[in-house]
Parts: structure tokens; sequence; C-alpha cells
């Protein structure tokens, strides 16, 4: 009875150490007074760097800024581009993503989605005349960011077609104004972005599709099993939606006044069936 009662002992203490081998990241996050955050560094209006500050700027980084504030904790901004983001996360590079981040099931195998802070859908930007339908689409070569949604999406959807994939999307749009594509395609607010910060006389020639081939949430990006952290990040979002400060934040960047306006119609933070993405 004795030897039992010792093994049994043991058996507790091996898992109280094992308990604390797990270290949950919000508090690791709130002791070490940083958290890192990967975001976009050329991919205006969500996060590039300001050419008067040199500062990373954006919807997303104020997202993140937003983040941090609530956790009482520095944020520092890592610049990423699409392909990078899970690998950073996944190397404990950076604790979170808020870089244009789509939520879908298959991502979700490998992270943990905050609710969307963010509706959008996928389109293309075309020279004026080129892309007038989704028909289109499977007889045209494409360019589209490596490692998206978009690139997956259109892969599946569209197998006829053409697909060259770049780093970023600025890569891919100077590779349509070159000719090497005929369209590229991203997220529609995406390229509103991209051409608000096309010169005038070079955006006469292009257009964005007049159709989208699909809806998309964006949300942050966490370490799996994290869902600690993650259900305080959901609720910062849903603080700044309820307060007003998230549509400010969307105004700052999207709003009637700006480069990228377009409305946000009836969005607000709230849970999606990750499953159905």
């Amino acid at each position: 009875m004795k030897r039992f009662a010792l093994s049994v002992t043991l058996l507790a203490g091996l898992i109280g150490v094992s308990g604390l081998a797990q270290a949950d990241k919000l508090d690791d996050i709130q002791k070490a007074g940083v958290v890192k955050i990967a975001v976009f560094d050329s991919n205006p209006p969500f996060g590039f760097v300001d050419p008067q500050t040199h500062k990373l700027v954006g919807y997303d980084v104020d997202v993140a800024n937003e983040i941090g504030k609530a956790l009482g904790v520095k944020v520092e901004l890592r610049p990423t581009n699409p392909a990078n983001r899970i690998p950073l996360l996944v190397s404990k590079k950076v604790d979170l993503i808020a870089a244009n981040f789509t939520i879908t099931a298959e991502r979700a195998k490998e992270v943990n989605f905050s609710e969307p802070y963010f509706r959008t859908g996928q389109k293309f930007i075309a020279r004026k005349g080129v892309l007038k339908q989704p028909d289109d689409i499977a007889k045209l070569r494409i360019g589209a960011d490596k490692g998206t949604v978009q690139e997956i999406t259109l892969r599946n959807k569209y197998p006829d077609a053409k697909v060259i994939s770049y780093d970023d999307t600025p890569l891919a749009f100077a590779a349509l104004r070159n000719g090497n594509v005929q369209a590229i395609t991203q997220d529609d607010a995406k390229l509103v972005g991209l051409l608000a910060n096309v010169p005038e006389a070079q955006k006469a020639d292009f257009e964005i599709s007049p159709f989208s081939i699909t809806k998309e949430y964006q949300g942050i990006g966490l370490p799996k099993g994290e869902d600690r952290l993650t259900g305080k990040v959901n609720e910062v979002l849903n603080g700044l939606e309820s307060s007003g400060e998230l549509v400010k934040i969307y105004d700052r960047w999207f709003g009637p006044d700006t480069k990228s306006a377009q409305p946000r119609g009836d969005f607000k933070v709230a849970p999606v069936d990750v499953s159905k993405l």
C-alpha cells in the first residue's frame, strides 16, 4: 500500500512538472512585457512603411497596437510576407499574426484564430477590358501571392488558369505592368489600396474586376492550442467593436476620404464557423 501511495505521489509530481513546462503564452507575454506581432510591410493599407516617418503603419498595425495596449505590454512589430506568416508563428519568432490573415479550416489545423475583425472578397486587377466575367479567368496567366488563400482558391476553382506565384502583391503587380501576367488576384481591399498608390497615368490602364469569387474573413493568428490567449484577443476585439474604436480605425484606412475608400457595410466582430471557411 505504501509503495502504491508513493507511486501516486510521484505521478502527481510528474504531472505537476509537466504542467509547469507547458507555459501559458498569455502569461509569457505579460511577464516579458512585450508581444511580438507579425505585420505586412509592403501591403497598403493593411501594413506598410510610411515614407515620411519610416515606421510601420496600416489597418492591421493599428489593431495590433490596440491589442498590445489592452494587454498592457509593449508591441514589437515584425515585418512579414504572406508565405512567412505561419512559419514565424510556429517557430515562436512571433506571438501573433495581424497581417491580412484569412481564416480557413485548413489553416486552423496549424493555428488558432480570433474572431474576424475584417471582411473582404477575392477579386482581380487586369488591364481594362481583359477580365469582364469569371469565365475569362481560365484563359489567363494570373499572378498570386505565394501561400495565400487567394492562390489556393484560384488553383482549386480554376485549374485551367496559369497561376504564377510571387512573394507579395507589389511584385505580382510589377509582373502585370511588365506583361508577364495578364491579371493578379488578392482580396478586394488590398487591390483597392494597391491601385490607390499607383500614379494616375498608370492607374488609368487597369481596373478591378466587377465580380468577386469568394467571401473571406480575416482574423488574428495565434499559436495552436493557446485558448486563453485567443479568448483574451477576442475580448480585446469585441471591446474595440463595442466602443466604436474599430470603426474609427477602419475609417482611418478605408473611409470615404481615403485612397482605399470602401464601405464597411454591416460587418461586426462576431464568431464564425471555421469549418465552413
